[in-house]
């Protein structure tokens, strides 16, 4: 049995030989993060096992990837650059890796948040620019963090924030329970909380998920933190609401099109704190990411299911 890490950059890839393992199986690593849907079968060339971190994988591509079995995914999104359900009518299963960068994720979020706040970004760019910004911030201290998925990313977020003084709540759409952590209704949270900070999985319930109505149902001058996916939020009701200052600012790791062009509107607004999807990237969440796709591979390898 055989792997290929299809689009690997070069941490990654040195991260894949330096826990590589006696008796393993041979993980061919192409060091390029950039691989055409074209070059896709010819990179896998018959092997079993693909290890993919963001190159789509559709369906009828799949198709010509003989001897595919087995996708390793490096991350829970998936769904946004393959169709699994299809992939497993084909026989390929996809494996997904969680937790591997909750801490990071987190510690991103709550950034992002704090800039919000204080508008720092903005500040910085003025100031490179001669100019001798002074506004207003928000304090967070006693301020309501409302949290809309609760999984692991969303208990960090939630641990961190308890830490710093604010009141925690959430919503979930299965019930859960957490210490520090009061789970209300969708409504609620929306009304209640200065602060909006999304966890949800990208699936076809979740996207457009915070739409224009829910946005409108937010607290006037409420801070938008996004570190799951761009497409769970209806991108133009939050410019509007952005634009009309309904909402005071929105701190954003994640877009609708990435990386975001240079001339997109999110660009243009002085309220937006914009990074280009790294929460998830410290040298911590990048070793375990790359120790769990060894996990899987080796289970793979052994016969297991995964």
């Amino acid at each position: 049995m055989r792997a290929v890490f299809v689009d690997a950059n070069e941490s990654l890839a040195v991260l894949v030989e330096a826990q590589t393992k006696q008796g393993d199986i041979a993980i061919n690593i192409h060091r390029d993060a950039d691989v055409t849907l074209d070059q896709l079968p010819g990179v896998l060339g018959g092997a079993e096992i693909a290890i993919v971190d963001h190159t789509t994988l559709p369906t009828d591509i799949a198709k010509k990837c003989t001897g595919l079995k087995h996708v390793v995914f490096l991350g829970t999104g998936a769904r946004s650059y393959m169709n699994p359900e299809e992939l497993a009518q084909l026989g390929i299963e996809v494996h997904l890796i969680r937790g591997y960068g909750d801490t990071a994720v987190a510690e991103c979020a709550i950034a992002l948040m704090w800039a919000a706040a204080r508008g720092l970004a903005e500040m910085d760019r003025e100031m490179r620019a001669g100019n001798w910004l002074r506004e207003d911030g928000m304090e967070l201290t006693g301020k309501t963090i409302g949290l809309i998925g609760f999984g692991g990313i969303a208990a960090e977020t939630a641990r961190i924030a308890d830490g710093s003084g604010m009141k925690v709540i959430a919503w979930n759409r299965t019930p859960k329970q957490h210490p520090g952590v009061s789970f209300v209704e969708l409504d609620e949270l929306l009304a209640r909380s200065h602060v909006v900070s999304l966890h949800l999985l990208l699936n076809d319930d979740t996207r457009g998920f915070l739409s224009r109505e829910r946005i409108a149902q937010m607290k006037p001058g409420a801070i938008l933190v996004n570190t799951a996916r761009g497409a769970v939020v209806d991108e133009t009701a939050m410019i509007d609401a952005l634009k009309s200052g309904h909402l005071r600012h929105a701190g954003l790791d994640v877009f609708d099109i990435e990386p975001l062009p240079a001339d997109h509107p999110l660009t243009k607004l002085s309220n937006v704190t914009l990074s280009a999807h790294s929460a998830f990237r410290t040298p911590e969440a990048s070793d375990n990411l790359i120790a769990a796709a060894w996990a899987h591979c080796r289970r793979i390898a052994a016969g297991h299911s995964v």
